[in-house]
């Protein structure tokens, strides 16, 4: 595997959701590394990927309620177990459960398997909200999948926190929740639930 600096220069054989996706990090101005690999559709794969990108991939969890009617994306960083009691209690969400491919696809335009942060750009009607546990706060970087499973990114943490979507001017910071303990990095959400 390699490492290149941004997009790729030839695009051909790569999904539009990819291509997308370096379009949308180009235009917010988020400088990213990039390596090219077979599918990492789950952790184990991505151990491989940690090493070059020099980065922990997150682990991204598409989730809903029992009734379907939030939908959440978590991240949180590769080795942590994910506890649904504890994430549940946090967000006052009971009954937690991964959502259906059909939603992720609907909400994300994503695939089981390159779930990222960078499918909240497809997500138009602003449906999904984003969790970040603290741990992946407290990073550098952090690295995830550009809305396939055969690419993966590495980028400043901040950049992402400052420039993403729900800090732009007009989108509500409902949709972004951070775990633990409150950061300072963004304005208190408070009572959104």
């Amino acid at each position: 595997m390699e490492l290149y600096n941004g997009r790729p220069e030839n695009i051909e054989g790569r999904l539009p959701r990819e291509i997308r996706t370096y379009d949308f990090l180009d235009r917010l101005g988020i400088e990213y590394l990039r390596t090219d690999h077979e599918p990492a559709n789950n952790m184990e794969a991505c151990n491989e990927i940690d090493a070059v990108l020099g980065v922990l991939i997150c682990k991204n969890l598409f989730l809903c309620n029992r009734q379907k009617t939030n939908f959440y994306l978590l991240m949180m960083p590769g080795d942590k177990k994910f506890k649904t009691k504890e994430l549940s209690s946090q967000i006052g969400s009971a009954r937690l459960s991964f959502a259906d491919p059909e939603d992720m696809l609907k909400y994300l335009d994503i695939e089981p398997g390159a779930v990222s942060i960078m499918g909240l750009m497809n997500d138009k009607d602003h449906a999904v909200q984003l969790l970040i546990d603290e741990d992946v706060l407290k990073g550098e970087d952090l690295g995830c999948h550009p809305c396939v499973c055969t690419s993966s990114l590495k980028m400043k943490t901040g950049d992402v926190i400052e420039k993403f979507p729900c800090r732009q001017p007009g989108m509500s910071t409902a949709r972004c929740i951070w775990l633990e303990k409150r950061s300072n990095l963004w304005d208190s959400v408070d009572g959104l639930m």
